[in-house]
């Protein structure tokens, strides 16, 4: 064990200070244990120097606001082994070179997905100098060629690599990763529409130890299937969206690929049960799960080719058209099956979803959102055969009346998550649900039979609530939404959009849930800045705050948000009577990347000019175009040269519907 420090504040005698004894062993545990408290964290770290210095050695895992904090943050944390670089939209070869030279034999990962400027020269730095490297996130790199990915070859150690949306990349570059990265055992190539079965033959060739293979909506053939079918050591194939492929490219699972647990095939509309019938005797029984959403109906041999499947867990057949054939013979002969998703099926019926709910008793998750058709009898079988379900999804099943709603908290106590939007649930309802004590996600939004009764029920019940969306419940005021922060103390996300009858009083009682990180209220004309001052103080972690519509938050909102809310990084101020003055202060919020103003009657050109230079980490900004043509042109230059994205909208001002009419026009569309 490393030597026991001695930690003595000023005028302090050893003898009285308890913190001698404490080794740096014991000090990191104590930090493991504050890992998902940042906060906490921090303010450990602030007891003294000898703390300070402890959790700088300790903390592994880098978050920079902004690529010009980098060399700060590299100094002070020498350790750092995971460097996720999100919240920098621009991050230059000068960072990549820096952080490779700071973390050249402790990094192990780094996320690039929401960054752009670098190049090949950075990418070569990081792959020639770090080591350890086993991990990048590329995503999104829409500009990225195969000369800076070519430069990847030299991360002999790389194990997972995505490149999602790098669709400048062809089978060049990826036949380059290929024959450098032989450990490679994750990659992700989905939406990169140059490369074709060339490149992943490369790869399926000379990655012989890969597990996860992302094609999804590649231009590849039939051709590459058998080299693909030939890694053994496959457990999970995404082909979604490959056109191109059908029955006879399936056939060579027959000779290979016995490990594969998933496989998702979804929008391969040219796959029927022919090809699947190749996975029964190509799996080898280990395939777990299969998606099949929007691809061919789930007819009669569709269904009995999946029943050869003895080990499969999920099926996944959204937005197909099912029979009730197809369904019943889902129920017969797929025994093992523990998730369904029948999600904006046509053809769900009571009698068919009925005949698989009354076979599958162990069932623990159930998407059957727009179903449009399914009555009481559904939810009926449902609560009376699968009372182990944790995960219930059945938004805008319209024909369910109310009362089923009270069988499935009386028989589904279990469930950890519902969403019921769009539906006829009523206080009763709730009352019942409330029953499933381990509740941590609710969604009730446009349920115009509920009021505070229910709600109140929920909060009194439902103690480890962490999401909860009122969305458009204009039965609900502040004594319902104040029973839910003094019974859900641990509550994150809370959507109360356009609930007319809420006050700052609501506010005021969700500043007690220090957990909070998401606020939705745009549209309650009611809230004030008094309301939002109290979430500033409150909820340290608030992260995203929607109030639009919400006329009377003004400046002295925004100020003391600015002073308290240093974590916020998303806000949607539109139609509020925020000014200048009010959207200058937010610069002091350095996390703030997404601002959305439209229609604020009291900015100026010159006071939104100096917000934007203030706000130095945006990425996105969306504005009114009628102020396109009011700034300078070298302001917009040089807030896109730090990274930041314009979207210009022509939005004029909409009264507000009555909620019943809104539903009613809502369905007029759907249908």
């Amino acid at each position: 064990m490393k030597r026991q420090r001695t930690i003595l504040p000023n005028n302090t005698n050893n003898d009285n200070n308890v913190f001698h004894v404490l080794s740096d062993e014991i000090i990191f545990i104590i930090l493991d244990f504050l890992e998902k408290k940042p906060i906490d964290k921090k303010s450990f770290s602030l007891v003294c120097k000898s703390f300070h210095a402890a959790e700088s050695k300790h903390r592994k895992k880098l978050k920079p606001l902004r690529s010009d904090h980098l060399a700060r943050v590299l100094h002070r944390y020498p350790n750092g082994s995971h460097v996720d670089l999100t919240l920098c939209s621009r991050v230059p070869d000068a960072s990549l070179v820096a952080i490779s030279n700071a973390c050249r034999s402790t990094l192990r990962s780094i996320d690039l997905s929401r960054s752009n400027c670098f190049s090949g020269i950075g990418l070569l730095s990081l792959a020639a100098n770090c080591k350890n490297l086993v991990e990048i996130d590329l995503s999104n790199a829409t500009e990225l060629r195969d000369s800076a990915v070519a430069a990847l070859a030299e991360a002999k150690n790389l194990e997972r690599l995505w490149m999602g949306r790098c669709k400048m990349i062809t089978d060049m570059g990826v036949g380059c990763i290929a024959v450098g990265c032989r450990k490679l055992r994750l990659i992700n190539l989905k939406w990169c529409l140059r490369v074709s079965d060339l490149g992943v033959g490369l790869l399926a060739v000379k990655c012989k130890d890969l597990r996860s293979l992302d094609l999804s909506y590649l231009p590849i053939t039939d051709r590459c299937l058998p080299s693909i079918f030939e890694l053994q050591y496959l457990e999970d194939l995404v082909l979604e969206g490959c056109f191109s492929i059908d029955d006879d490219g399936l056939s060579a699972f027959k000779h290979g690929c016995k490990s594969l647990k998933k496989l998702d095939i979804s929008s391969c509309q040219n796959i029927s049960h022919v090809g699947l019938s190749a996975l029964t005797s190509g799996s080898d029984g280990c395939l777990e799960q299969l998606v099949l959403s929007y691809g061919s109906p789930v007819t009669l041999a569709l269904a009995d080719s999946l029943g050869k499947l003895p080990t499969l867990q999920s099926i996944k057949l959204d937005g197909c058209l099912v029979t009730y054939a197809g369904l019943k013979a889902i129920g017969n002969w797929c025994i093992s099956l523990r998730e369904l998703s029948l999600s904006k099926c046509v053809g769900v019926t009571d009698e068919g979803l009925s005949s698989i709910l009354k076979k599958h008793k162990n069932l623990q998750k159930l998407d059957i959102t727009c179903c449009r058709k399914i009555t009481y009898a559904s939810i009926a079988q449902l609560s009376e055969s699968c009372t182990a379900l944790t995960s219930l999804r059945m938004e805008s099943c319209t024909l369910v009346p109310r009362e089923a709603f009270v069988l499935i908290g009386q028989r589904c106590q279990t469930l950890e998550e519902i969403d019921i939007t769009d539906n006829e649930v009523d206080d009763e309802g709730l009352k019942s649900i409330s029953r499933c004590s381990n509740l941590s996600s609710l969604k009730v939004g446009i349920c115009l039979n509920i009021t505070n009764d229910g709600v109140v029920n929920i909060g009194m019940r439902c103690s480890k609530l962490v999401e909860l969306d009122l969305y458009r419940c204009t039965g609900i005021s502040d004594s319902g939404i104040s029973a839910i922060a003094r019974g859900c103390p641990g509550l994150e996300v809370i959507n109360i959009a356009y609930c007319k009858d809420i006050t700052d009083s609501s506010l005021i009682s969700l500043s007690k849930c220090s957990s909070l990180n998401t606020v939705e209220s745009r549209g309650c004309p009611l809230i004030t800045s008094l309301g939002l001052a109290a979430i500033a103080v409150g909820c340290k972690q608030l992260t995203k705050l929607d109030v639009k519509k919400c006329s009377n938050i003004d400046d002295a909102g925004m100020i003391l948000l600015a002073h308290f809310s240093q974590n916020l990084r998303q806000i949607n101020l539109s139609y509020t009577s925020v000014t200048d003055v009010g959207l200058l202060s937010l610069g002091s919020i350095s996390c703030l990347q997404s601002l959305t103003i439209l229609h604020l009657e009291g900015l100026s050109p010159s006071g939104l000019a100096a917000a934007l230079l203030a706000c130095g980490g945006l990425t996105k900004v969306k504005l009114q175009a009628t102020f396109k043509s009011l700034l300078p042109q070298a302001l917009y230059e040089h807030l896109e040269a730090r990274g930041c994205v314009f979207q210009w909208r022509n939005k004029f001002f909409r009264a507000e519907l009555d909620p019943q009419c809104w539903k009613i026009q809502l369905e007029d569309i759907m249908q």
